[in-house]
C-alpha cells in the first residue's frame, strides 16, 4: 500500500514540474503580440525624405505640398515616425459626424503591408461631407497589431472642392497625424473619437 501511495506521489510531482515549466516557456511568449515589451522601442523609423516620397505618390499630389505637412508634423512631435498608413475615407456630418476609412499599414521591419480600418464619430460645429485619399504619419508604434484601438482626437476641418489638413489623434503613446485631401464641400471643428480595426465595422463605437 506504501509503495502504491510512493508511485502515485512520485508521478503527481513529476506532472508538477512538467506543468511548471510549461508555464514558464508560455510566459517568455505573451500570446498577446499587441503587448508592450521592452525590444518594441527598437522598430527603425522613417526619415522626412521617405514620407514625402511616398505621401506625395499615395496622395497624387506634389512633393512641395505634402512636404510643408510633414515638416510641420515633425516639428510638432521632435521625433520621427516608425510607421504610415495610406488609404481612402469617406466623411459627413450635421452636428454629429461619421468617418469610415480602409488602408495599408506599413513599417520598415514588416515583410509587408498590414490591412487596417478605421471609423469614428464626431460632434460639433460641422456641415457637409468629403470623400479623401488619407496619408497618416504613426508614431511611437513598434508592433503593428498596437495600431488596432480607439483614439480620442480633435479636428478643425474645411474642404473647398480639394484641399490638404492635418490633425492628431493620441491614445496610449501612439500619436497619429492624418494628412488628407479630398474633393467634397465641409466646414466646422468638432471632437471625437477615432477606432483602428482588423475588420470593417458598421458602428463607428
Amino acid at each position: 500500500m506504501h509503495r502504491r501511495q510512493l508511485i502515485l506521489s512520485g508521478l503527481a510531482a513529476t506532472a508538477g514540474v512538467s506543468g511548471l515549466s510549461a508555464c514558464a516557456t508560455a510566459g517568455q511568449q505573451p500570446s498577446d503580440p499587441a503587448y508592450p515589451i521592452a525590444s518594441d522601442g527598437q522598430a527603425p523609423a522613417y526619415t522626412a525624405d521617405e514620407l514625402v516620397a511616398a505621401g506625395s505618390r499615395e496622395l497624387g499630389i506634389a512633393a512641395e505640398a505634402i512636404g510643408g505637412a510633414i515638416e510641420r508634423i515633425f516639428a510638432d512631435n521632435g521625433d520621427r515616425p516608425t510607421a504610415y498608413i495610406a488609404g481612402e475615407e469617406a466623411a459627413g456630418a450635421a452636428g454629429v459626424g461619421l468617418r469610415y476609412g480602409r488602408g495599408a499599414l506599413h513599417m520598415k521591419d514588416l515583410s509587408a503591408s498590414q490591412e487596417v480600418f478605421w471609423q469614428g464619430i464626431s460632434i460639433g460645429w460641422d456641415l457637409g461631407g468629403n470623400a479623401s485619399r488619407v496619408f497618416t504619419l504613426v508614431y511611437g508604434l513598434y508592433h503593428p497589431d498596437m495600431i488596432y484601438r480607439r483614439y480620442p482626437g480633435v479636428e478643425g476641418t474645411a474642404y473647398l472642392i480639394g484641399g490638404l489638413g492635418v490633425n492628431y489623434q493620441r491614445a496610449d503613446g501612439i500619436v497619429l497625424a492624418p494628412i488628407r485631401t479630398g474633393v467634397g464641400l465641409r466646414a466646422g471643428a468638432n471632437v471625437g473619437t477615432m477606432a483602428y480595426s482588423r475588420q470593417r465595422n458598421l458602428l463607428p463605437f
